[in-house]
């Protein structure tokens, strides 16, 4: 078959660094490979996802997408999440190669939960929530070697790094309790679940896509959700209550218990600001850390 043309958001990737290059590189070849070996025909033009190309392909006349992506620790058990929830609430898994990171997927739809109110769109997710939190597989790693590690990260920022001290000591005292909490994993969790990654179907109204499986706590869950969307937040009248509103739909409608969601939430965008501060330290996002420290206030009494 003649070479896939790559998107020029794919080529871009080549940017990152010199892993991301090589994976650049490849692509072209991965393509030829499975496609051949999986009895594939590019259907469409390809496209990109935030760390990956996926190719519309017809296997046996069913249309299907094959998604190549980088290989980094956090998707690497995307295919034994997606196996696990066999294609409840999730887009079924056809075949997978992870050694070279592949994937063939049923085809969704190219519409998202941004189509939809962003209460409405949480009611969604929340409904979702029940059927992805399953008994994680042992293989997972557990979401708590993650947080003690990035919970000591956030202890030895400097005092006078630019966020609230008071605030980040919460966080890290909270970060601690969890990363020792048993309650903290032996659930399947996405921990990536927001709008962008809730895609439209033909057998279900919405199913989730491009989950970084661990074996975790569902109240992890709900961050993600406040910070996306943020723009419609600022433009409300009140920041706080448009973040609440959004908090207290996904804990009302799946039945999470608030507190513990409340903490999480806390934990989560602190990490969110400690990971801005350390890839720019001279020059951190001003706003977003205003963000993620408006998000963990607003979800508090």
């Amino acid at each position: 078959m003649s070479a896939v043309p790559l998107p020029a958001e794919v080529l871009a990737f080549a940017a990152r660094g010199p892993e991301w290059a090589a994976y650049v590189e490849r692509l072209p070849r991965l393509v030829r490979e499975l496609t051949d070996e999986w009895g594939l025909v590019v259907d469409g033009e390809p496209m990109s996802g935030f760390g990956s190309l996926v190719v519309p392909v017809l296997r046996d006349g069913s249309a299907a997408v094959l998604k190549l992506a980088f290989p980094d620790d956090e998707g690497e058990h995307e295919a034994l999440g997606l196996q696990r929830w066999g294609g409840s609430g999730a887009v079924r898994l056809l075949s997978a190669d992870p050694h070279r990171s592949a994937l063939l997927l049923e085809r969704l739809h190219p519409v998202d939960l941004d189509s939809l109110p962003v209460l409405d769109a949480c009611e969604v997710v929340a409904a979702l929530y029940a059927r992805l939190h399953v008994p994680a597989l042992p293989q997972l790693r557990p979401l708590t070697s993650y947080v003690a590690r990035w919970t000591e990260q956030l202890a030895a920022l400097p005092r006078d790094a630019p966020l609230p001290h008071r605030l980040g000591q919460q966080a890290v005292a909270l970060g601690r309790e969890f990363a020792i909490d048993e309650q903290s994993t032996g659930v399947l969790i996405h921990a990536d679940l927001h709008y962008q990654n809730v895609l439209a179907a033909d057998r279900e109204p919405w199913l989730v896509i491009d989950p970084k499986p661990v074996s975790g706590d569902p109240h992890y869950e709900p961050a993600p959700m406040l910070w996306n969307r943020w723009d419609e937040v600022v433009a409300s009248s009140d920041v706080r209550t448009a973040v609440r509103r959004r908090f207290h739909t996904l804990v009302d409608a799946s039945g999470l218990d608030e507190d513990r969601a409340r903490d999480w939430v806390v934990v989560r965008m602190l990490h969110n600001a400690l990971w801005e501060l350390e890839d720019h330290p001279d020059t951190p996002d001003r706003d977003y850390l205003t963000m993620c420290v408006a998000i963990a206030k607003a979800v508090q009494d």
